[in-house]
This record gives C-alpha cells, sequence and structure tokens, in this order.
C-alpha cells in the first residue's frame, strides 16, 4: 500500500515515538542517542529531526497529543455534566481514570524524572491563559497547580486508587 507524504510523515513520528518509549523503559532519557532512537524506529535522522527538535520533544509531543485527544474526546459530555449539576467530578474522575488507563506510561515518566513534561503538557493545555483577566487567571492557576499536585501526589505513592476514589477524597477535601 502507498502512503501520501502525511500518512508516511504519520508513521514516522508513531515510530519514533514508540522508539523511545521502548528505549526509555531500558534507561534514562539523556542516555539515550539519537542514533538508538532512529535505529530503533528505522527512520533516518532526517526524519527524525524533521518532526522534532530533539528527544524530550518527542515525549513533549506524544503526551500534549494523548491529553489533547482526552480532552476533546470529552468536551461535550463535561460541558454538558457541568451544565447540568454545576461540579466538575465527571471531569476529575476521567481525568484520574485516564491517567490509570495510561499507569505503565505515567509511572515511567515518574521513574525517568520526566514527570513535568506532563505537567508542562497538561498546563499548556488546560492552564491559565494569557488572554484570561487577572482575576481569571489567579483562579485558574489555583485550581491547575492544586488539582496537578493531587496527581503528582497520587503517582508518587503508585496510583492506588481508581479515579472515582480520587473524585470522592477530593470532594471530602472540599467540604
Amino acid at each position: 500500500m502507498r502512503m501520501n507524504n502525511l500518512e508516511r510523515n504519520k508513521y514516522v513520528c508513531e515510530q519514533i515515538e514508540n522508539a523511545v518509549l521502548k528505549l526509555l523503559q531500558q534507561k534514562e532519557l539523556n542516555a539515550i542517542s539519537i542514533k538508538e532512537i532512529t535505529e530503533e524506529a528505522q527512520v533516518s535522522r532526517v526524519s527524525f529531526y524533521r518532526n522534532y527538535d530533539d528527544k524530550e520533544d518527542v515525549l513533549k509531543t506524544y503526551i500534549g497529543r494523548m491529553v489533547l485527544t482526552w480532552g476533546e474526546e470529552n468536551k461535550e459530555r463535561f460541558d454538558k455534566a457541568k451544565a447540568e449539576s454545576g461540579n466538575s467530578n465527571l471531569m476529575l474522575s476521567e481525568l484520574f481514570s485516564f491517567l490509570k488507563s495510561h499507569e505503565d506510561l505515567i509511572q515511567l515518566l515518574q521513574k525517568r524524572g520526566l514527570f513535568d513534561i506532563f505537567r508542562d503538557s497538561f498546563l499548556e493545555l488546560y492552564g491559565p491563559k494569557p488572554e484570561y483577566p487577572n482575576a481569571g487567571a489567579y483562579l485558574s492557576a489555583f485550581f491547575f497547580y492544586g488539582l496537578y499536585g493531587w496527581i503528582e501526589e497520587w503517582v508518587k505513592r503508585g496510583m492506588q486508587e481508581s479515579g472515582d476514589a480520587m473524585v470522592q477524597l477530593f470532594t471530602q477535601m472540599n467540604h
């Protein structure tokens, strides 16, 4: 089957991302060379640099797309639930469940000291924006960093609770 340029590039990116994730299971990111990645992915060095700035950019892109896709797939449900009940429990439950479903990746990032890549991707998509008025930006930052703190501590403790259990704990603390 012949692929057009867009399909070919998507395939190359998937190969590179999978290679980085596979190699990351074996060793630290700073110990992985671009040559190892391209050999594992069976792509050229040119293909790597056409799509990514560096090794960390591969992870940022992968995680950013993962989080963005999750948000887009659930946006209507979240908006509807918030409009009907006035709270964000569904979003929180789905967020923790989503993270739990990617537990291997999340724990790998934590183990390798790369969990800040998740934070930065999540912050870029769901944190305060420059166009927000000051009070809105402060409130958004307060909520974002508070929730991120919960996520980070949950990950450090081995993600023992389910998404629903985390929402229960979160809700209990807010009353």
